[in-house]
């Protein structure tokens, strides 16, 4: 498979470096450093266990590659983001020839299988693979929740083979996504949306620009439960004027664990109980 299809992708540079410790004066607590520059770039207790960015990521696409059929893997799509100097790292891929095709009663639109892997070496961040896919109408980056996620802390028990031995077995089922993403767009919503957002935002100023948004999605795809994941995964792939999200700017190097965050918060919306309660209504 390897000799048919090259490698998903080939780490950023300045994620390429290997990571030196030194015991730090704080008893029980150790300084990371960037091996190719000698900046320190994390202080974390000395119980803190984890591999480099390139041993992460490399082996993590190796699981991937060797889980899929080389057409599968073809014209792969792959967004590399960093912040806090570089000790936390993103690697977002879509694969465009994994395609669903959902329907609403007004609208369709594909699907493409989508893979995030998240990595950080100042505890930041534990070491994270979650698959979901990406809504090719409008490019909004969709995760469901607990179910996708393989998850595994940075304590002094942390094993990489244990990890992507663990990819191997949660190969995420693509198709019962897809199935599911059909079933929301089969399911109206029987409630009163602004009122419904109150009870799943739970921010009186959030909920009524996310009521904005709804209402946007509501009149291209229909009243029915995708339209509203949909203006939640809106939220969550954008932060300018085209959804009047901004994010603010703090001077910090932020602003990719910040979005991060919001898919996170969208995640915790479609787990919430109002949303499910719908489901099955």
């Amino acid at each position: 498979m390897f000799d048919l299809v090259p490698n998903l992708f080939e780490l950023d540079e300045d994620l390429n470096f290997e990571l030196s410790y030194e015991d730090s004066k704080l008893a029980g607590h150790k300084f990371g450093f960037n091996v190719n520059t000698g900046e320190a770039i994390s202080h974390t207790k000395n119980t803190f266990n984890c591999v480099s960015h390139p041993k992460f990521f490399n082996s993590v696409q190796d699981v991937i590659m060797d889980n899929r059929e080389p057409h599968e893997l073809l014209d792969a799509k792959v967004k590399q983001k960093k912040c806090r100097n570089n000790a936390w790292a993103m690697v977002d891929i879509t694969l465009p020839n994994v395609t669903y095709r959902v329907y609403t009663d007004k609208h369709q639109t594909d699907i493409n299988e989508r893979i995030i892997l998240l990595h950080g070496i100042d505890g930041s961040c534990s070491n994270v693979a979650l698959f979901g896919g990406i809504d090719m109408f409008c490019t909004n980056g969709q995760i469901r929740g607990k179910y996708d996620l393989v998850k595994k802390k940075n304590t002094s028990g942390f094993n990489i083979e244990t990890f992507v031995g663990e990819l191997q077995t949660a190969k995420a089922d693509f198709d019962a996504h897809c199935k599911m993403l059909q079933s929301w767009a089969e399911t109206p919503i029987k409630a009163n949306v602004r009122l419904l957002l109150d009870k799943i935002v739970k921010s009186e100023r959030l909920s009524k620009k996310m009521y904005s948004l709804a209402q946007q999605e509501i009149s291209k795809r229909g009243k029915n439960m995708y339209a509203l994941y949909s203006a939640f995964t809106n939220y969550s792939s954008y932060a300018d004027e085209r959804n009047g999200f901004s994010l603010r700017n703090t001077g910090n190097d932020t602003q990719a664990q910040s979005m991060w965050n919001r898919e996170q918060q969208v995640a915790q919306w479609v787990d919430s109980k109002p949303f499910q309660d719908l489901l099955v209504a």
